[in-house]
């Protein structure tokens, strides 16, 4: 039985305590939560209790892991404050804000001999990894390009999903679908931005591949979050639509190739957030893939976020 503690209460936490329950050989003790109310609620999830603390998790002598889902903010000092004090840690992305906060974070648990994994989530989607299946077979040829985009509308004070500890688009948003192409393609060369509450950035590679990559948090708050991507193949494009405005969100996966239109592509549906947290409880007892939500993964992702960044102060393109 391997004892988590989680630290958060908002909705991600909630749905990562959801998953630990659906989880036998995981018991979650404790839920910190800066909202008590909140904190209740979340533990109600998994049968944990709430706690009044951050550290009456981080220093429990029988606690196995640490789970963050606080503010992007927060995260280095809860996480390396866990490592520090022997619990394996599974941060939400983005893993922190700035290039050396996040490597003191994977600095602190080699030194501690202990897990850092980051929820680099879009791995766990089954779309996502038959694109990647796809890019390593050949099947289709080359993958020439990938488009991506992530369009809320958080930045608006009355959206749904305003939070005021949201930060900037460039890593609240992209940092995920930048480590998908880091993922599908491999790093890039160069990279160029455009504009602010949305932002564009393409990403292009010495082999003459080329990503773009969007994200907004000015859609009008009516329109629903919505998360794709478009992989263009030598011999095929696949192309993800999905729509955040029902419980489980709706969600469109097609393939079109030289010999066929587009058809669904037919996989068998996964809740990501099981897969996920599952692979990081593999990764603790020893037959999980350590490297793929390695917090070395989550660094690169990051440091095309504040690449962006500057292209977009400096007006010119960021040589990588």
């Amino acid at each position: 039985m391997i004892r988590i503690g989680i630290l958060g209460a908002g909705t991600m936490a909630a749905v990562h305590a959801a998953a630990y329950a659906r989880m036998s050989d995981i018991e979650v003790v404790g839920v910190f939560g800066r909202t008590p109310r909140r904190a209740r609620a979340v533990a109600a999830t998994c049968g944990a209790s709430p706690v009044d603390g951050a550290d009456a998790l981080i220093r429990a002598p029988d606690l196995d892991a640490i789970d963050i889902c606080l503010p992007s903010a927060l995260h280095p000092a809860f996480a390396i404050s866990a490592l520090q004090h022997g619990k394996h840690v599974l941060c939400e992305t983005p893993m922190a804000l700035s290039l050396a906060d996040a490597e003191s974070m994977r600095d602190a648990a080699r030194q501690a001999g202990r897990l850092l994994q980051v929820g680099l989530l879009m791995r766990s989607v089954d779309a996502y990894a038959h694109v990647k299946a796809a890019a390593e077979s050949g099947r289709h040829g080359r993958l020439l390009g990938l488009s991506a985009w992530r369009l809320g509308s958080y930045l608006h004070p009355n959206a749904p999903d305003h939070k005021t500890h949201y930060g900037d688009p460039t890593t609240e948003l992209m940092t995920f679908d930048f480590d998908v192409a880091l993922w599908l393609m491999g790093r890039p060369a160069r990279l160029q931005a455009l504009g602010g509450g949305t932002v564009t950035a393409l990403l292009g590679y010495a082999d003459g591949g080329q990503a773009t990559i969007m994200a907004s948090g000015l859609m009008p708050p009516g329109s629903p979050f919505t998360v794709g991507f478009r992989a263009l193949f030598e011999r095929a494009v696949f192309r993800l639509e999905t729509t955040f405005d029902q419980i489980p969100p709706r969600s469109a996966f097609t393939v079109a190739t030289v010999d066929a239109a587009a058809t669904a592509v037919a996989l068998t549906p996964r809740d990501p957030y099981d897969v996920e947290l599952r692979h990081f409880i593999d990764c603790i007892v020893g037959s999980g893939d350590l490297a793929l939500l390695d917090a070395d993964r989550a660094i690169e992702a990051l440091h095309l976020s504040l690449a962006t960044q500057r292209a977009l102060a400096d007006g010119q393109p960021v040589i990588l």
